[in-house]
């Protein structure tokens, strides 16, 4: 869609040449929601493109994935043998209820700050212990970990000229054992329920919850629990105003999937646990 209130497009190439912030200012990365839809309040688009961050740097401690990166980019990347979590990358991309063509231009940072429940990069980045840096309008950086970074249906941390610049994901959190359950109303509906368990070599298990809540949520057990106890962790951890609800699903309806996909993922990853 033609966006024809737009009288300037800034093409920043350093992070001292970022334009100062003024009302009517959007980033442009992928643009895919940016133009969906019309934008009447927007005067000036800020491209990131010309940044050039590298989109998927492994370093000794992180995978650092650049806000730019692309959904084909990430789902592309060979990763080392030893990161057993490293499905999870492919299933969360095929989660978008997107097409390929979008998956060329659609960027891992634009979907975290859009900030939907059912964002999967929100899903995979909360899941492995994700942290966001970002830039603030004033000067700085701030560290943030994605699942604090959400805060509900379309809302997140980023205030007004704040810019997303990757998200580092710990090289420990890439080597759990993982288990992903995710479910719509339609074969390729947007999710409603989408669960990511982690059990890591010392017995600890972790359950991340998107989709069926506004915002992400990570229970953490030292030791795997049982039925009961995964039961009443998610009972206590999500009251009921914290399930969403849209066309894609109800809220009790999506807290019924939410406990039944914990629960098969606690019983795959003890499976896992005692082979």
């Amino acid at each position: 869609m033609d966006l024809n209130t737009i009288t300037t497009v800034a093409h920043p190439q350093t992070r001292a040449q970022l334009p100062a912030w003024a009302a009517g200012d959007a980033w442009l990365a992928g643009g895919t929601w940016l133009f969906s839809e019309p934008q009447v309040h927007l005067k000036r688009l800020i491209d990131l493109t010309d940044l050039k961050w590298p989109a998927l740097t492994i370093t000794d401690t992180h995978l650092t994935i650049s806000a730019t990166c692309t959904i084909t980019q990430l789902d592309g990347f060979a990763c080392p043998p030893d990161w057993l979590a490293a499905p999870l990358i492919g299933q969360c991309c095929r989660a978008f209820l997107a097409s390929f063509k979008i998956w060329k231009t659609a960027t891992v940072g634009g979907n975290l700050c859009m900030s939907l429940p059912a964002g999967p990069m929100i899903s995979l980045t909360s899941a492995l212990d994700g942290v966001c840096t970002i830039w603030k309008a004033g000067g700085g950086e701030e560290k943030i970990p994605v699942v604090d970074f959400v805060t509900g249906n379309q809302r997140n941390r980023l205030t007004p000229g704040d810019l997303l610049r990757q998200i580092d994901i710990p090289i420990a959190a890439l080597k759990r054992r993982t288990a992903f359950r995710q479910i719509s109303l339609a074969p390729v509906g947007r999710s409603a329920a989408l669960l990511i368990g982690g059990l890591d070599s010392d017995g600890s298990l972790t359950l991340s919850v998107t989709a069926s809540t506004v915002r992400p949520i990570q229970l953490s057990f030292r030791k795997a629990p049982d039925a009961n106890a995964l039961r009443d962790a998610i009972a206590r951890q999500i009251p009921d105003d914290l399930y969403h609800t849209d066309i894609h699903g109800k809220p009790l309806w999506r807290k019924h999937m939410t406990l039944r996909l914990a629960e098969e993922i606690r019983g795959e990853l003890l499976g896992a646990m005692s082979s």
